[in-house]
């Protein structure tokens, strides 16, 4: 028996830029970013009950990109959660249907974490704030936060110090190669850009600030595919990398445009057009939506 069902959209995100600002003595990188979340993403399902258990359900294309249960950044964030609560009675069938790409740079796995915090944190009458939630995010991945606090955020830090901004409306068709890149990768590349100049996030939003994809040459160097990609799409409007790859992104002046260019797609890829989102409370999109 199931005391309650939800639905909640888990959103992708692009970096609309990304800059690498110094490697640490204990090896992490400071950086500054812009995320701006999309009404795209990932769909996921809660029933919860008192059974204890938590069920975790994967629609996935592709079988290659399931995660094992015990390493389903999901099942950690539900469990981490039931921990901090002392709740073990607690129980969730989670069911996930994926549609963001995996080691695309669009956070698939970091918005399934924040959104299950979020989602269970309701469901189970856990009564914790947006500042406790995101502590026990930022055990499972530095982009958590930025999907439990939803809204799109200047980063810097690891990417985990997030600044709400409201951005102009803009429509992106987001194209991704067929390859799969892990950020360790290449984050341990030696010709890593790591000394890019810190900027102030006020002079970037009044305009004329030069920014780039710091990871973007790597990426294209180790990964032909994305060097394809982004050349094609920068034939229609000016493209860049989302977070360390491989997905690529451009803004388009209107919906009607990106669809016409995602019917263009060479082979070898997959797209999809979304509009961005200040915040997740503040869209159509709104988490979470009682299930049907």
């Amino acid at each position: 028996m199931f005391d309650q069902e939800a639905y909640y959209l888990s959103p992708a995100k692009i970096n609309l830029f990304l800059h690498v600002t110094r490697r640490r003595p204990d090896g992490y990188h400071e950086l500054q970013t812009l995320f701006q979340l999309l009404d795209y993403g990932d769909e996921l399902n809660f029933k919860v009950n008192k059974s204890g258990v938590l069920a975790l359900h994967q629609s996935i294309k592709h079988r290659s990109q399931q995660i094992p249960m015990d390493q389903n950044l999901i099942i950690q964030a539900a469990n981490l959660l039931r921990k901090e609560r002392g709740t073990p009675n607690q129980g969730v069938e989670i069911t996930l249907r994926k549609k963001i790409p995996v080691g695309a740079g669009l956070g698939g796995g970091s918005s399934n974490a924040g959104t299950t915090l979020r989602a269970l944190n309701q469901l189970w009458n856990c009564g914790l704030s947006t500042a406790e939630l995101s502590a026990i995010g930022s055990q499972l991945g530095a982009d958590v936060p930025l999907f439990v606090e939803g809204n799109s955020a200047w980063g810097e830090g690891f990417g985990e110090k997030l600044t709400a901004v409201k951005l102009q409306a803009s429509w992106y068709l987001v194209v991704t190669p067929d390859c799969l890149v892990l950020t360790s990768q290449i984050f341990s590349q030696e010709n890593l850009t790591r000394n890019s100049p810190t900027i102030k996030m006020a002079d970037f939003l009044a305009g004329g600030t030069k920014t780039r994809n710091d990871c973007e040459r790597v990426s294209r160097k180790l990964f032909p595919e994305v060097d394809e990609t982004l050349e094609w799409l920068n034939q229609y409007s000016e493209a860049r990398m989302s977070g360390t790859g491989s997905s690529v992104f451009a803004e388009f002046a209107n919906e009607a445009r990106a669809r016409e260019i995602l019917r263009r797609l060479p082979n070898g890829t997959t797209g999809f057009v979304a509009k961005g989102l200040n915040s997740l409370e503040s869209s159509a999109l709104k988490s979470p939506v009682a299930a049907k």
